[in-house]
């Protein structure tokens, strides 16, 4: 079943909410606990659920009884069980809830489902809400234009990968950390540790030469595997070195002629804050 489950964060007025969608059932199971965080003023939106959670299981509520455990990205970056519901318990729960923004979440939680039934129609229009999603961030234009390019060429090379046979989870997270290891001399842990994440994606906090060379990296491996078509594991590693090691010729290349490092500490909050003193600078021209 996990399998047929796909990890997302949503946003709902500038909180996030994390939700998976069951490919088998058609449906979003939305993190509770995050409901509660975007719903209530609570500091502690996990004591707040918890004692919600108790007091309605003693008024016999069913819903609180039907919920699932899944496993979701949590504050600390590791996967941990948090409770989940569908869009129909959500909207049971929320009556539990006072809130001056029950209703609007409500008008949310069913345009969440409609979003997603229409992306199955029409997959083009996931781009264009993940833009969206970026802009809402205070994410610069021109970055976004490269980050969807780079879900876009991420896909194609996971596509191949499949066809070759490998398998999602540690053989994807391993053949990845192999091409950002020969790119930027850092595995993927090394790569998050030097901007200071934790939990975030790292994709999401590169920098546009980063991304770029990033997407070289990603789509010479995909070109490389097309071309020799690796049948094992031990030769798909091989193909991912080789389409890292494209990316790291060109960040050397760079590096040499600019005297700059092309890996940085640099992440999004910084970035931001540097888009947003050029944009005063210029105003102030």
């Amino acid at each position: 079943m996990e399998k047929n489950r796909k990890g997302e964060i949503k946003i709902f007025e500038e909180k996030r909410v994390r939700a998976l969608w069951d490919e088998e059932h058609e449906k979003w199971y939305v993190a509770i606990v995050d409901v509660v965080a975007a719903l209530s003023e609570s500091l502690n939106p996990q004591v707040y659920w918890r004692v919600l959670k108790k007091r309605l299981k003693a008024e016999g509520n069913e819903t609180v009884t039907n919920c699932n455990a899944l496993k979701m990205l949590a504050p600390d970056g590791k996967m941990r069980l948090t409770d989940v519901a569908d869009t129909e318990q959500i909207l049971r729960l929320i009556q539990s809830i006072p809130s001056p923004k029950a209703e609007p979440f409500k008008l949310w939680l069913a345009q969440l489902g409609k979003e997603r039934l229409d992306e199955m129609q029409d997959p083009e229009l996931t781009i264009d809400r993940a833009l969206q999603q970026y802009l809402s961030l205070g994410y610069s234009e021109n970055w976004i234009n490269q980050r969807l390019k780079s879900i876009e060429i991420r896909k194609e090379l996971t596509d191949e990968w499949k066809r070759r046979g490998m398998k999602e989870g540690l053989q994807f997270a391993t053949l990845t950390d192999i091409i950002t290891k020969t790119w930027s001399d850092n595995s993927t842990k090394e790569y998050k540790k030097l901007k200071g994440l934790k939990k975030e994606n790292l994709r999401d906090n590169m920098t546009n030469t980063e991304l770029i060379l990033n997407m070289l990296a990603e789509a010479s491996t995909k070109d490389i595997s097309q071309a020799t078509e690796p049948k094992t594991f031990d030769e798909n590693k091989t193909v991912a070195r080789q389409g890292g090691n494209v990316a790291r010729v060109a960040r050397r290349e760079l590096e040499e002629r600019t005297g700059k490092k092309v890996v940085t500490p640099l992440n999004a909050k910084s970035l931001q804050k540097q888009l947003n003193a050029a944009n005063i600078k210029r105003e102030q021209k």
